[in-house]
């Protein structure tokens, strides 16, 4: 059973989309293990995402990331990384297929809802960072 992590990002909690994204991952087939609301802090924001740290819009991410509450979820299933980013549509909305969560409810490249893993070891490392194994069920 492979396992990814999902985030829905600050404008999605925001806007009140947290059931209906749920509900997309359900419907597709994916089981959600784990689930926890909070509010990044500035330093857990730019651990995250320290992969981007030197790229330009690094300081625009981790300020958005803080900006709002998001939901951390675990998701499993068959191909369940594939899924989800299919699920999940294109990275800038104006390339996410009609149907896909960006494509739906994204409103810009920055605020595009939702982040998912990107492959096994990166999810491996996502989840980790925010659950413990026991948390997950």
């Amino acid at each position: 059973m492979e396992q990814t992590l999902s985030i829905i990002k600050p404008d999605g909690v925001s806007r009140n989309l947290v059931g209906e994204i749920i509900r997309r991952f359900e419907q597709a087939g994916l089981r959600v293990a784990a689930v926890r609301k909070l509010h990044l802090s500035a330093r857990e924001a730019g651990d995250f995402y320290d992969v981007h740290r030197q790229r330009p819009f690094f300081g625009d991410l981790v300020s958005f990331m803080t900006s709002g509450p998001v939901v951390a979820m675990v998701l499993e299933g068959p191909g369940a990384i594939a899924k989800n980013r299919d699920l999940m549509g294109a990275t800038n909305p104006k390339d996410a297929a009609k149907g896909t969560i960006r494509g739906d409810f994204s409103e810009s490249i920055d605020a595009n809802t939702v982040h998912g893993s990107d492959g096994p070891q990166t999810a491996a490392q996502e989840i980790a960072f925010f659950f413990a194994r026991r948390e997950i069920m």
